[in-house]
Formats: structure tokens, sequence, C-alpha cells
């Protein structure tokens, strides 16, 4: 395996590339894999392309589809048709494209007045509800803490308690840098509770403004370099002696690194990615 094949781009990187300059890119930097969004402008995951001619690009460039991102606000018991319906043709594309994972998101919304102990319950309770979409269609469900206080489910020891108490087998775990930092689980904490069998993928994303930690926002992830508050290269290697040796998916928000033209970014991924990996 190349030095980079362990590494992936979620479409966030470049959401105004079309899909097969995006899956160009990805192979022409050397990564193993993609994400592909369910949130970037249009409204389709795929754009116009068919579910067998997105496999077709993929194989041909050598390219895993990792996941599509995400099913959104998968917790909230009050909205759980709606949720399904989704999660269906969400299932239904992931099985056509050839890709192994949906991504769970929970409800992050200040107007959210349900206890922690609530928000906890619905989380077990919708998971169960859930679970045989991805049992029936072995595609693993992704679950991804956000770590902003309005977030619903922030810690991955919430996480991996919430699946243990589901009892369903196609639950991962998604351990994102930047949530990792503004939610409650210190790295002590995961070192004696986190069982990182749960891990399933890794988003990775630096910070290099002063903005106080409580404050950060999607627009201030760039990619990881030197000057990371984050410390994203430090937690890669302390999940990495934990036993994990699952993708590392870039997910940048900021402005300034989608709008980089192809070239510009290409650069700025390679420099990313040797930061990431030389040691």
């Amino acid at each position: 395996m190349g030095a980079y094949k362990r590494f992936a781009l979620n479409r966030v990187v470049c959401p105004a590339l079309a899909l097969p300059e995006f899956f160009q890119l990805a192979h022409e930097v050397g990564v193993g894999g993609v994400e592909l969004r369910n949130d970037l402008a249009g409204g389709s995951v795929i754009d116009s392309f068919k579910p067998f001619e997105v496999r077709v690009l993929a194989d041909k460039l050598g390219i895993t589809i990792l996941s599509v991102n995400a099913l959104q606000r998968f917790n909230v018991r009050s909205a759980q048709r709606e949720v399904e319906q989704e999660l269906g043709s969400l299932v239904e594309l992931a099985t056509g494209i050839g890709c192994k994972a949906i991504v769970l998101c929970p409800n992050n919304d200040v107007r959210d007045q349900r206890s922690k102990a609530c928000m906890f319950e619905e989380t077990v309770a919708c998971l169960r509800l859930l679970r045989h979409y991805f049992e029936e269609s072995d595609i693993t469900g992704l679950l991804e803490p956000l770590g902003f206080p309005e977030s619903s489910l922030r810690s991955v020891i919430d996480a991996m308690r919430a699946i243990t108490q589901s009892g369903g087998e196609n639950y991962k775990i998604v351990h994102d840098t930047f949530h990792h930092v503004l939610g409650p689980d210190s790295r002590e904490v995961l070192r004696n509770e986190y069982d990182i069998g749960y891990a399933g993928l890794v988003h990775v994303s630096g910070v290099e403004s002063d903005i106080p930690v409580e404050r950060l926002r999607d627009p201030q992830r760039v990619l990881v370099s030197a000057k990371d508050r984050l410390e994203s290269r430090q937690q890669i290697e302390f999940l990495t002696a934990q036993g994990y040796n699952g993708p590392i998916s870039f997910e940048p928000f900021a402005p300034e690194v989608q709008g980089l033209n192809y070239s510009e970014l290409r650069r700025a991924l390679g420099a990313s990615l040797e930061y990431l990996t030389t040691r």
C-alpha cells in the first residue's frame, strides 16, 4: 500500500469540482478513497451520473467510495418517518455505487430542548429502529459525534454505549479531530474507556485561527499543518497506537481551502499529507 492510500478526501474539500475531477484529484494526490455528500449545491450525491457510472469511474481510478455523508438528525424519535425514508434512499444509492457506509449525524440544534438523558435514550431507540437497514444491506452506519455545545451526541464514549445498548452489529463511530477538541472526551478517557474496535473512520482537519475553542465552527477548519491547534497529527498517532488502522479522510470546510484552484489544492493536499505521514 502506498504511503497515502490510508487517506481519503471528503468532497467538501472542493465542492465546486465536478465528480470526475474530484475523483481525479484523489487519484493524483495518491489517496485511496473518497467520501461523497448529500448537502452540496444541487442536492445530488453523484451529480447527474448514474450509480453504475460512478462505480465504474471509481474502479478505473482505484478509488474506494468510503461513505455518503450524511443522514442528519438520525436520533430524533419524532422525525423517524422522514429519517427512514431518506435512509432507504441512501442505502439504495450506496449499494448502487459500491459504497459500504453512511454517516449518521445527530441533531445539532440550539432549539432542541430534550434533556441529556432523553437525547441518549432516543439515540439508542433510533439506532434500534434503523439497524435492519444496515444489517440487510451489509452497509455500516457511522455515528459521528459533534462536539458543538448544542449537539445531542457529543461524545464517542456515549456513541459507543448507545451502539452497545442498541444491539446493532453494523454500527461504527467517526472520530473527528475537530469535534474531539470541542467535545467532552479527553485523551485519557479514550485510553481508559474507549474500545478502539468501534472506530470506523477518522475525519481530519486543522485549525490555525486564534478564535477561542468554544467559538470554533466549520469555517475555521483548514488542512492540517504544523500550525494546527487541534493537534490532529497527534490524535491520529494516538488512535493508531490504540490499534486503529482504518481510513483517515480530509474534511476541511474553510472557504480559503474550498476556493483554491485545482493545482493549488493539489499542492496543499500534498503538503498536508506529507506533514501527517512524515516522522
